[in-house]
C-alpha cells in the first residue's frame, strides 16, 4: 500500500465544545484520559488531553447556544471509537454515572462484537467495544476493483499492500496489547 503523505498515525482529534471544563471532567473521569500542556501561544480557550495513545483537543465554541442540538444516539452517525476490556463493566458503570446509552452488535463468520453508544456533553458521539476480536482483512485486488471501480493493480502490487497492511495490523495490535 503506498503512503504518498508518509503518514505514521492518527495524533489527535479536534472538538469543539459548549463548555471545556464540562468535557474535561468527561474525558478524564468517564474516558480516562489525562491532561497535557497546550502551547502557550494560543489566543482562545482549549484543552489537551491524552490517551491510549490519541489526543483529543478540546476547542471552546465561540456561541455555545448556536452549537446543534443533542439528538438521539444513532449508531449510524459519525462517531468515535475505543476498544474496552469489559462490556459487561462498562454497561454497570454507564448506568450508575446515568449515562444514556444504546447497545449494538456485528456478527462475521460466527465472531460477535459488542458496541455500546453514547454522546459526550457536545452531543459527539462514542463508541466503546470489543471491535479488536474482529479480524482486519485486506480486500482482494479484484474485488477492490470491481466494488470501487479501480483499475490496473497487478498481483504483484496485490502482494506487496497485503503485507504492508499486515505489519500495520501487527504494530496495531502489539501497541493495544501494551495498553
Amino acid at each position: 500500500m503506498e503512503n504518498p503523505l508518509q503518514l505514521k498515525c492518527l495524533n489527535h482529534i479536534s472538538l469543539v465544545c459548549r463548555s471545556v471544563e464540562k468535557s474535561v471532567d468527561f474525558y478524564q473521569n468517564i474516558l480516562g484520559f489525562f491532561p497535557v500542556k497546550r502551547p502557550g501561544s494560543f489566543d482562545f480557550s482549549g484543552a489537551w488531553l491524552f490517551n491510549y495513545g490519541i489526543g483529543i483537543h478540546l476547542l471552546q465554541s465561540d456561541n455555545p447556544d448556536s452549537m446543534p442540538k443533542i439528538g438521539g444516539i444513532n449508531p449510524k452517525n459519525n462517531h468515535i471509537s475505543f476498544q474496552c476490556e469489559s462490556m459487561a463493566l462498562l454497561e454497570k458503570k454507564l448506568k450508575e454515572l446515568n449515562i444514556e446509552y444504546v447497545t449494538s452488535g456485528v456478527e462475521e463468520g460466527g465472531i460477535h462484537v459488542d458496541q455500546l453508544f453514547f454522546h459526550d456533553p457536545n452531543g459527539y458521539m462514542i463508541e466503546l467495544c470489543n471491535c479488536d476480536i474482529l479480524p482486519v482483512t485486506p480486500l482482494p485486488v479484484d474485488s477492490i476493483q470491481s466494488s470501487c471501480s479501480l483499475t490496473n493493480r497487478n498481483v504483484g502490487r496485490q502482494r506487496q499492500q497485503e503485507q504492508q497492511v499486515q505489519l500495520q495490523v501487527q504494530k496495531i495490535e502489539h501497541v493495544l496489547w501494551r495498553n
